[in-house]
């Protein structure tokens, strides 16, 4: 307990189950949260028991493409709470599930500014305030998707791409924010079953409300991971445990990027050359 003890974070995209988990551990290891979004959200579970035990949560709505309200929101949160100490950057939209041909210029440009162009916007106008604080975290929520192919995802696509944006501005936001004490890193989930993937997995024709099923030929580790793993991952980067990494892109995501880099199946033995 204690681990961000006196600091104040912001979670951007903070109505998703991702970001209400973050919000909650954040809570209860100690820190005043920010929750921002651009719509209301149910409070989950876990997130209204951290409030319930004491937990300082507040809530804003931000659009995070419109450079006014982020300005203005960044300026409210370090008015009410004094200081700003940790962004988390998880607002984030998913691409439809069509090939690149099928895909409208409109389609591209939204994922790419929401995912991409909107922590770039968020970034900008916390970074006064984190040098306020005399160092500070910046946590960018890329995808595994942003180092390797999905295997029934056909890239390039504008999730892929946009992914890989936020990992590469991430490690030069990291060098270029050195001086300051701002750490940056990016993190790499894998599959979760998040309200992101639901809605994708109803677009694509899929049932609303079911988990996928494991595929243990896929996740060496042989389960789906839930928000809290990515939480935790969080927490440690945005703690003084992390107080000498920046640059570096944590990738959370059950050794599926091991996998697919080698393209070998999870126990198989290695091809002979």
């Amino acid at each position: 307990m204690g681990r961000v003890e006196g600091k104040v974070a912001i979670v951007t995209g903070g109505s998703t189950r991702l970001g209400q988990a973050i919000a909650a551990l954040f809570a209860r290891e100690g820190a005043r949260v920010a929750v921002i979004d651009s719509k209301d959200g149910v409070t989950a579970p876990d997130l209204t028991s951290a409030i319930d035990d004491g937990g300082i949560v507040r809530k804003y709505r931000m659009e995070a493409l419109s450079e006014e309200e982020v300005k203005r929101v960044c300026a409210e949160v370090f008015k009410e709470f004094g200081r700003v100490d940790i962004l988390i950057n998880n607002a984030t939209v998913t691409d439809p599930p069509l090939l690149d041909h099928e895909i409208s210029s409109d389609e591209w440009r939204r994922l790419l500014d929401v995912d991409a162009s909107g922590i770039s916007l968020c970034t900008k106008h916390a970074i006064p305030f984190l040098k306020e604080s005399g160092a500070g975290s910046i946590i960018n929520l890329s995808s595994g998707y942003g180092m390797v192919r999905g295997r029934k995802v056909p890239p390039p696509s504008p999730y892929h791409a946009a992914k890989a944006r936020i990992r590469y501005v991430s490690r030069a936001d990291a060098a270029r924010l050195a001086p300051d004490k701002i750490r940056v890193n990016s993190l790499h989930p894998g599959l979760l079953w998040t309200r992101m993937l639901e809605e994708s997995e109803e677009s694509a024709g899929g049932a609303s409300g079911r988990p996928p099923k494991k595929r243990p030929s896929e996740l060496p580790l042989g389960q789906d991971g839930e928000p809290i793993d990515i939480a935790y991952a969080a927490l440690y980067l945005a703690s003084d445990e992390a107080r000498f990494v920046s640059g570096a892109e944590l990738i959370v995501d059950g050794g599926y990027s091991a996998w697919r880099s080698t393209l070998a199946e999870p126990g198989s033995k290695p091809a002979r050359t």
